[in-house]
């Protein structure tokens, strides 16, 4: 029989992880996307009347495609904007997954975190689906397993997702990648390839800002070394975020 001085104790917190499980995001961090998102939003809204240009749609990079249709056609009911929304995701496969790029050292900073041991997971805002599309259409699905990309989540729920995954660091380009990165209690790592700036990256709380993912193996490397001496040393959650 369990005493109650038994049941009032905490649970043990789970060990420090020895090895790096990475989160990115897609857009605008592993893949510059922004003119097939461009084109298809434009395509999407002309049908309702409304016409915009790349320069309309660039400060909406890294948000959630519902509220990207409310900015973008202000006045329109929710029920239309849900309507307009489906009616991208429709489109975007012929229109804006053939434009996707990969961003130069993509692959590779997927790649890195299995050089340590670990693993790459890719949480989007974009429809599932079209994650899947976009990460083949730019070679890069074969370095992350088809169960660890999600998608359709922003901010929080990104960072529900990471912390299920056991994310020890997740990379961005928006702030939202920010608060995902907190909710999951793991490094923020901002990149500044998106329309968010170093200094914006860092005021919303930023760990660590790369100006792109070339520069992401040799980060990682100390963020390795650091995982494994807590672990090592017996530490309790997340390493600290070498900066």
């Amino acid at each position: 029989m369990t005493s109650p001085a038994e049941t009032d104790r905490p649970a043990p917190t789970p060990p420090a992880p020895a090895a790096p499980v990475v989160g990115f995001d897609l857009d605008m961090t592993l893949v510059d996307s922004s003119e097939g998102i461009a084109a298809t939003l434009r395509a999407t809204l002309a049908e309702a009347g409304v016409h915009v240009g790349a320069a309309d749609v660039w400060p909406y990079a890294g948000m959630p495609l519902e509220l990207i249709v409310a900015g973008l056609a202000p006045g329109t009911s929710p029920e239309r904007v849900e309507q307009l929304a489906a009616r991208y995701r429709e489109l975007y496969p012929s229109l804006g997954v053939p434009g996707v790029r990969a961003y130069p050292g993509a692959a590779a900073a997927l790649a890195a975190p299995a050089a340590h041991g670990g693993r790459s997971v890719v949480v989007s805002a974009k429809h599932t689906p079209n994650v899947h599309r976009v990460l083949a259409s730019a070679g890069l699905d074969g370095a992350v397993r088809p169960e660890d990309v999600a998608g359709d989540l922003f901010a929080e729920r990104k960072g529900e997702r990471l912390a299920e995954a056991g994310a020890t660091a997740y990379v961005g380009d928006h702030p939202g990648d920010v608060r995902a990165a907190r909710v999951a209690g793991a490094v923020a790592v901002g990149v500044t390839t998106g329309a968010h700036d170093a200094a914006a990256l860092r005021e919303a709380g930023a760990d660590v800002v790369l100006d792109g993912l070339d520069a992401f193996p040799a980060w990682l490397a100390s963020h390795a070394a650091a995982l494994a001496a807590a672990s090592a040393d017996g530490g309790e959650g997340g390493a600290p975020a070498p900066r």
